[in-house]
């Protein structure tokens, strides 16, 4: 039978053995997250707006991050923060949102037609430049 001293040595092994898989091995601290602005576009066959519009709401209820959704009867645009380590991980995030998330919020069954991922100091300094995005509507959904 181990002593008091052999778990606990066991036990800080498997905790510093569990956070290195999630850094991606090594002895190397995690990464800090980074704040990135996602604007995700998707269209296929038109469908009714007022089913849009409340699959849209309905996706904003279930993920408060999302900051703005604009839509038409065949296309949408959403844009909100990602926290995130790297480009990679959010783009990842991004690119799975309207798919994991069409039947729970009866979503219409788009595709992905646009991504853009950004930092948050480029968000900026577009915004700062004139060159930013199209000014959000106040947060929530909102047609074209």
């Amino acid at each position: 039978m181990k002593g008091p001293t052999t778990r606990g040595a066991d036990r800080r092994r498997l905790v510093r053995r569990a956070l290195t898989s999630i850094n991606g091995g090594g002895d190397e601290p995690a990464e800090a997250s980074r704040l990135w602005h996602v604007t995700l576009s998707v269209s296929g066959t038109p469908a009714p707006l007022s089913e849009v519009r409340r699959g849209l709401e309905q996706l904003a209820h279930d993920h408060p991050f999302l900051l703005t959704s604009r839509y038409a009867d065949d296309h949408a645009e959403i844009r909100y923060w990602e926290e995130a380590r790297d480009l990679h991980d959010a783009a990842a995030v991004a690119l799975r949102l309207w798919g994991e998330h069409r039947s729970t919020a009866r979503l219409p069954p788009w595709e992905i037609v646009g991504l853009e991922v950004i930092d948050r100091a480029t968000y900026h300094l577009r915004v700062a430049e004139g060159y930013g995005p199209p000014p959000a509507h106040p947060v929530g959904v909102h047609p074209y």
